[in-house]
Order: C-alpha cells, then structure tokens, then sequence
C-alpha cells in the first residue's frame, strides 16, 4: 500500500496549484474535486440519484449537474446540501479507493480533498495532513477572481467548510501559499524529497517485517 498524504485546503488557497506541483515531481494524483466533477458530468454515476432527489430543474440541458443552480440551492438550504452529500460523498470516497487501489505500486500519492478535515473517512485513510494555506481575504480575492462569484456567496462557501485554525490544527505540514510561486515550488520541493524519505523508510520497514515475520 503506497504512503498517503492528504492535501487540503480552503477554497481558493491553492490546492490545485500544489497538486500540479507534486504531479511536475513524479507523485500520484488522486483530486476528489475531479472525481467530482466526473460523477455530475452527463452520465456520470451521480446523475441519476440528483435527479431522483432534486428534479431536473438542478441538472442543465446536456444532463449534467447545473453547479451554479445546486450552489444556489446548497448555501441557501442546509438540509439540501446534507441531501447532495449524502448521495455524493459515498460515491466519491469509493472511487477515490479503486484509485489508490491502482497506485499501490507509487512512491506515494496525493490525495487532494478539500473537505479532509471535515471527513473522518479520509483522515483515516492518510498517513499525513498537508494544509496549503492562506490568510481568508487572500482566499476570497482569488475565488473572485476566477470565478466572479459575489463576495457574499464566496463568504458563504467558506464558511461552510472547516475554518483556517481547524484545519492548521489536523496538519503535519503546512504550505504558505500566501508568498508567490517561487515559494510555492521551494516548498513543494522540500515536501516532495520528505515524503519520498518518509515512504521509503516506510516500506523498508514493511519488507523487513514481512522477511522477518515468514
């Protein structure tokens, strides 16, 4: 089984950002918000249950999640996003599993979840917490401009997830992504060579137990 790290972060901190990085060094990528993306695309396993739930009104003319509509609907109705989560999370958990299944032979991987801290299924799953953070208006400045949402539904977003202190609690280590792109690669590349360590050390300690136990 390859080593796990759990990469978070708050909405418009720089996950992705990160990930790529990671990626350009030769680590496996599992992105939930891309299994997610692929669960509410036309035909993805996802479809069929939102509309049953939510009606037709919530998908667009192609049969995909409508994001912009369910984000309305989410962060105005509590129930309706435990509804949404409740037929997306299981989904997206159990996909992310078949792909780690598939890299058992990495190094390590990336497992990119937002939502890690909020998640007692995926904190169990990794073998370290990697929070990439920022201060929240950095947060709110970046998510408007890539999206051009209001501030108000950004400030909505975030709070709705876990807040920058709960996450900085759960972290093993911490990417600043507050200081640039030349800082965000010397810190990627200093994770990379420790995570590669942590692996390797890791996986002699298994190949000896396994020697020793047969």
């Amino acid at each position: 089984m390859s080593f796990v790290v759990g990469l978070t972060g708050g909405i418009g901190s720089g996950k992705s950002a990160a990930a790529e990085r990671f990626a350009a060094r030769g680590a496996a990528i599992v992105d939930a918000d891309a299994i997610a993306r692929e669960l509410t695309a036309p035909g993805g396993a996802a479809i069929a249950p939102i509309r049953t739930a939510f009606g037709a009104a919530l998908l667009t003319r192609e049969g995909a999640l409508d994001r912009a509509a369910m984000r309305h609907l989410a962060f105005s109705d509590p129930a309706a996003r435990k509804r949404l989560e409740a037929i997306l999370h299981p989904l997206i958990r159990a996909e992310c599993e078949v792909r780690l299944s598939r890299l058992a032979s990495a190094e390590y991987v990336i497992l990119v979840v937002p939502l890690l801290v909020e998640s007692g299924e995926f904190l169990a799953r990794v073998d370290r917490v990697c929070v990439v953070d920022c201060p929240v208006e950095l947060q709110i400045e970046r998510v408007m401009a890539r999206s051009g949402l209001a501030r108000e539904e950004v400030e909505k977003i975030i709070a709705a997830q876990a807040s920058r202190e709960q996450r900085l609690a759960y972290a093993d280590d911490v990417i600043d992504n507050a200081r640039g792109w030349a800082e965000l690669e010397a810190q990627v590349g200093q994770l990379h060579e420790k995570y590669l360590a942590l692996a390797r050390s890791r996986r002699k300690r298994e190949t000896a137990f396994g020697m020793t136990s047969g």
